[in-house]
This record gives structure tokens, C-alpha cells and sequence, in this order.
């Protein structure tokens, strides 16, 4: 054991130095994907060296009946089955066999790709350069599965990139993939985790966590596409003071109103909660500003001890001077304003709605912390929507007590079943939809009956 030599320290040591590999695909728009859940880490250092979006890709190993750790094929998006035939005879598995663990673990894949997703679609691949990272390869029988399934959504170049793996495996594997990336090719690798000093276990929350901090630092899209209404969203800087704000806003045609975002616990404007919420009020004919609160320094100081997020005269003084800034712009001038809030973020949003109440039309609450604005709740004019999910039991509480101190129009959305993030299938639309209606309900520009 002593003679094996160990080249990474942890799997974001080794993703730094795949990065170095794959340098030559940097100018070439890659989109990387990593393998969850251990390949994620990996991916997501790739991912940030390339200045590439990151995303995954979920593939499951087949265990073996009474061995579960044995591979004998792997299941992966898309609906590829990639089955081992000489591994399954000899470990006696029958068909049935095979087919209530290709079930389970299919089962297994979707719920993953939606969790990590947040019920997203996955991404297009069709005519990228595509890399696919994870943390290493043994058996290979999981990445197979993936890059079959990947194989036939016609990717430009499709590259398989891996820290350490054994060499037959990758020879094997050459097939599959227009390249093969591996930093530490090993004719001998008995497991992964012996090639680091630190293999611990990946846990969902974290590959959550990294997905989502890759999406926030993710670089603005250049020439992004106009929705249905001809919004067109464009990134804009908000001054405040010494420093400035990133945001993306768009405008769709006759637009009723503007809904600022403020959101909150480490997320930011490319949090895709909030960006599937401002799709749908577009589509209602609402524009939409999302913005950054913090800003990139104070977000990495935020990451460490999290003192930021709770800062809610901060995010409120920034959420004002958004609003200010709005009234500034031409075509956003003359927009009724609503606040769509989001963990401490909604505190914010009722803040910025007392002292703009000659602005603020009408504020929802999405999972909100109203409770950490609480002498702010009595003095609120503006119509305020709260929306919590069911088994979001600490928070439901907190609306609820909340609820009782607004005097202006209130309502309380409950969306049954759902959790703090609304993960759940469906649960963020109905999230979407209310607040559309409540938008559009009390921004829309009052209608002037003609006389006859």
C-alpha cells in the first residue's frame, strides 16, 4: 500500500490539473458535464478553468445481486442500458435479475437529474464540443452509459476526461469518445480512491451546491435568443456607489409592470429558481430585473461565514437603489414595480416596498423570511402575496405569523407537498403562476372606460 503514489490531493486538486489537459478545448465554447456525484467536484474546477457552463449528466451503475459494489452494466440519461453480459453470467444474475435493477436504478437516475436540475430541462448538445468529466474510471461502465446516450444527441466533439483511470478501461473507451483525457492513466489501479488523499464521499447537497455556484458565476449569454413577446434580456451594471451590481433585465413588448429580484442564502441572478419564475412573468408581459445583491467580492466573503445574506438593511439599501436606478432607464421608467423576494431576500423586498411605497405595486414572497423584517410587516401598502410550501413547516409557521401583521391586500399560497426549494415536480410552475397572477393583477396600468 505504502508504494502506491497518490497525485491528488482531493477531487478539486484533480480537477485543476485535468483543466490543464483540456486547455486547447477552451476557445472552442465547450459545455462540460460532470458525472454525479463524484465527478461534479471534478467537473466543476474544468468547468471554471474552460470558462465553461457545467452541468451533469446522471449515470447509475447496475450492482450486482448479493454484490452491490460489482458493476455488471449502468443505467444514464437519455434511456441508455449498457449491460455487461460476462459479468452478469458470472455472477448468475437472471433476466429478472437484471431487469428490477435496470428499473430501480432508471427510477434512480430521473429523480437525480431533476433534484440536481431543479426541474430543468437538461442541456442541448446537439453540435457542442461536450466533455464529460468524473472523478475516475475503473470498470468504465458507467461512462459508457453516458457517452452512448450522449453519442446520439449529435454532439460536435464528445470528450471523455477523467483524473486517473486504468488504461485498458480507457483503451476500451476510445470507441465511445472522439478523445480520452486522463491525467494519470494507471495499468494497475485496484480503486479510484487510493490515487487521493481525500476521496470522501460526494454528498447530493453538495453537488447542488456546486452546480449552483457555477451558475452564478457563469458569464452572461452574448446574443441571447428573444422570448415569444420579443423580450430580449441584457446584462446591466447598477451603480452603488463605489461598486457596481451585475444584472440581466428584459423588456417584453407593452410590458405592465417590473419585478425586481431579491434573493437570498448565497443565490444570486443566475439562480434557476428565480430565472424559471422570470420566464413565466415575461410571458405574462412583466419585465423582469435580476441582479446580483452582493457583489463578487462580498459574495466569496459570504460563502465563508454566510453574514452577508442576513445582512437585510444591506439587501435592502441595494434593492432601493435598484429600484432608483430602474426609474432612471428609458423603457423602465414608466413600470409599476413589484418585489419577488426569496428566503431573506423577501425581507428585503418588504423593506424596499415601504420606502418606495410610492412605486411599489405589489410583493411576493417565494420560501420568504418576512419574519426578519418584522417591524417593516405593519407599514407594507403594497399587496403582498406569500408562498411557502406545505412541508416547509418552520417557514409556514414564520408566513403565517407574518401574515397576521400586513394590513395592505394579502393572500397565503400554500403549494401542497413541496419543501423549502420547491424541488418538487410541478411545485416551482405553481410558484410561477401565482406569482404571474398576483403581478399582473396589481401592476397592470388602470383602463380608462371610453365615454360615449
Amino acid at each position: 500500500m505504502a508504494s502506491f503514489r497518490r497525485p491528488f490531493r482531493d477531487r478539486a486538486h484533480a480537477g485543476r490539473e485535468l483543466a490543464e489537459l483540456l486547455a486547447r478545448y477552451r476557445d472552442l465554447s465547450p459545455l462540460v458535464l460532470g458525472l454525479p456525484r463524484g465527478g461534479v467536484p471534478v467537473a466543476y474546477e474544468v468547468a471554471r478553468a474552460l470558462d465553461a457552463p457545467l452541468d451533469v449528466w446522471v449515470a447509475r451503475k447496475l450492482g450486482a445481486p448479493g454484490e452491490p459494489e460489482l458493476g455488471m452494466g449502468a443505467v444514464a440519461e437519455g434511456g441508455e442500458v449498457f449491460v455487461d453480459a460476462h459479468i452478469v453470467r458470472a455472477v448468475g444474475a437472471t433476466d429478472d435479475d437484471v431487469n428490477r435493477v435496470v428499473a430501480r436504478e432508471t427510477a434512480e437516475v430521473e429523480r437525480r437529474a431533476k433534484r440536481f436540475r431543479l426541474g430543468a430541462d437538461p442541456p442541448q448538445v446537439s453540435g457542442r464540443v461536450v466533455i464529460i468529466v468524473d472523478d475516475g474510471i475503473a470498470t468504465g461502465g458507467t461512462a459508457r452509459a453516458a457517452l452512448r446516450a450522449l453519442r446520439r444527441k449529435g454532439p460536435r466533439r464528445l470528450v471523455l476526461a477523467v483524473p486517473v483511470g486504468a488504461t485498458e478501461t480507457l483503451d476500451a473507451l476510445a470507441s465511445e469518445a472522439d478523445d480520452v483525457v486522463c491525467t494519470s492513466p494507471q495499468a494497475e489501479l485496484y480503486a479510484i480512491g487510493l490515487w487521493y488523499e481525500d476521496f470522501e464521499p460526494v454528498e447530493d447537497d453538495e453537488v447542488a451546491a456546486l452546480l449552483e455556484r457555477a451558475r452564478r458565476h457563469r458569464p452572461a449569454a452574448r446574443g441571447a435568443p428573444a422570448d415569444r413577446l420579443g423580450a430580449v434580456e441584457r446584462a446591466v451594471r447598477i451603480p452603488i456607489g463605489d461598486a457596481d451590481l451585475h444584472g440581466d433585465v428584459a423588456v417584453p413588448a407593452r410590458a405592465e409592470g417590473l419585478v425586481l429580484f431579491a434573493h437570498g442564502s448565497g443565490s444570486s441572478r443566475k439562480s434557476p429558481r428565480n430565472r424559471f419564475v422570470a420566464g413565466a412573468l415575461r410571458k405574462a408581459g412583466l419585465a423582469t430585473l435580476l441582479f446580483d445583491l452582493l457583489t463578487e467580492d462580498e459574495e466569496i466573503a459570504d460563502e465563508i461565514d454566510a453574514h452577508l445574506r442576513f445582512d437585510i438593511d444591506l439587501l435592502a439599501r441595494r434593492l432601493v437603489a435598484a429600484t432608483d436606478w430602474a426609474r432612471q432607464q428609458g423603457d423602465l421608467r414608466d413600470l409599476r414595480i413589484g418585489y419577488f423576494g426569496a428566503s431573506t431576500g423577501a425581507a428585503a423586498a418588504i423593506i424596499a416596498a415601504v420606502q418606495r411605497a410610492d412605486l411599489a405595486g405589489a410583493v411576493v414572497s417565494r420560501g420568504g423570511r418576512p419574519d426578519l423584517a418584522e417591524e417593516w410587516l405593519a407599514r407594507v401598502r403594497a399587496p403582498t402575496l406569500f408562498i411557502v410550501g406545505g412541508d416547509d413547516r418552520e417557514v409556514l409557521h414564520l408566513n403565517r405569523a407574518a401574515l397576521q401583521r400586513v394590513q395592505a391586500p394579502k393572500a397565503l399560497k400554500i403549494v401542497p407537498h413541496a419543501t423549502h426549494l420547491f424541488e418538487e415536480t410541478g411545485a416551482l410552475a405553481q410558484v410561477a403562476d401565482a406569482a404571474a397572477e398576483w403581478f399582473c393583477r396589481y401592476l397592470a396600468r388602470p383602463r380608462v372606460e371610453a365615454r360615449p
